[in-house]
């Protein structure tokens, strides 16, 4: 088995070098420093795993299914913590899926299942959302693609990379869909918790006994570099084959990861952190949808959530071309090109990063960037 680059991936490695001077389509919230959790912190704490147990600090298990809504639903035994979202993601399809299974994807989506899949050599099946539509989710088209060989369905929400956003009784019919077949469900909710057009959905792994649930702090709590995450699902077989599959990969969780996690999300200031990232979030949707509206060509389905969307580019121009253009002399400035996500016309904006990422200076680069490619092309 082989895994193959997926095209975000290979952008990132093509450009790693860069040191642009501004950056568009940020994905996270600000990040905190070290320095904000040190009062909270043991100076004697041993840096050997937790010593408890193999899935991870109780206090954090408890904190994941809490933020979640699923205390008293599901119980500490069915959260495996993880390294981020993208293990409990890895370790979910590498231990479901088999040569000739079917996988059911959308796309545009996170594009870490169809990788791990066709590695595995299992088929998989795209759905389709569609820019005309809202980027909405076609239930009908997810019914029809779903066989008695499909073995996962694999989606996000909100949807990474366009904000859509399933509420309950969408989900409710996502449960039914798979239910008719057996399948597993997996919902990737790294952005869960960033809602600004309707309620936090629920979460998946309450829903249907074959619901699986990821998640992480690196998203809405801007600590990516814990590489802390979770699983969470009611299948006690399910959960122990991740827990021996990532036995045989990272085996056990970083103890600074899961104690700084841990620390970030009680209760209160988990509450605070959550406020905050909204807030931010939230000012700089609404200048990205005001600078969208002034852009001669460009548009964009705003998102419902999450801190990421697609714009869609003028007429004839390459997001490739368009994006390494863009981080060249004079405008320094990074974001992603659409074909990371298989939608090559478009870019992706990001309203992440609180005032840290100095939104403005990086859209009047951008808007620069349009004009002279306008120009130059005698658009």
């Amino acid at each position: 088995m082989k895994v193959k680059i997926h095209r975000l991936f290979e952008y990132l490695l093509e450009t790693t070098q860069a040191a642009p001077e501004a950056i568009v389509g940020f994905s996270l919230s600000g990040a905190p420093v070290l320095g904000e959790y040190l009062a909270d912190l043991d100076p004697n704490q041993s840096l050997d795993w937790n010593n408890r147990d193999f899935r991870g600090l109780p206090e954090l298990r408890d904190h994941v299914l809490a933020q979640a809504g699923l205390s008293g639903v599901c119980d500490p035994k069915d959260v495996l913590i993880t390294a981020g979202a993208a293990e409990a993601n890895y370790l979910s399809v590498m231990q479901l899926l088999q040569p000739g299974d079917e996988i059911v994807i959308e796309t545009p989506g996170w594009p870490q299942a169809e990788v791990l899949a066709r590695a595995i050599g299992a088929k998989v099946v795209k759905v389709t959302r569609r820019e005309e539509d809202g980027w909405q989710l076609p239930l009908d088209q997810m019914a029809d693609a779903v066989t008695a060989k499909t073995k996962l369905i694999f989606i996000s929400n909100p949807n990474n990379p366009t904000g859509d956003l399933l509420g309950r009784r969408e989900l409710e019919e996502l449960v039914r869909i798979a239910e008719s077949v057996g399948a597993w469900l997996l919902v990737d909710e790294v952005y869960a918790g960033l809602e600004w057009d309707g309620p936090r959905a629920p979460s998946i792994a309450g829903m249907y006994a074959r619901g699986i649930t990821t998640g992480s702090v690196s998203k809405a709590l801007g600590l990516q570099g814990l590489r802390t995450g979770w699983l969470i699902c009611r299948d006690v077989e399910m959960v122990m084959d991740a827990v021996i599959l990532r036995e045989n990969s990272s085996e056990i969780m970083n103890i600074m990861g899961e104690v700084i996690a841990e620390v970030a999300m009680r209760p209160d200031r988990y509450a605070a952190a959550m406020k905050k990232a909204r807030d931010e979030g939230a000012q700089n949707l609404a200048q990205m949808n005001a600078w969208v509206d002034a852009q001669s060509g460009l548009s964009w389905v705003t998102p419902r959530a999450g801190l990421i969307g697609l714009g869609r580019l003028p007429e004839g121009i390459d997001s490739d071309d368009f994006a390494k253009r863009l981080l060249a002399d004079p405008y320094r400035t990074f974001l992603l090109p659409g074909s990371a996500y298989g939608q090559p016309g478009h870019i992706r904006l990001g309203v992440g990063g609180g005032a840290s990422v100095n939104l403005s200076e990086g859209l009047g680069r951008l808007s620069q960037a349009l004009s002279d490619w306008s120009q130059s092309t005698g658009g």
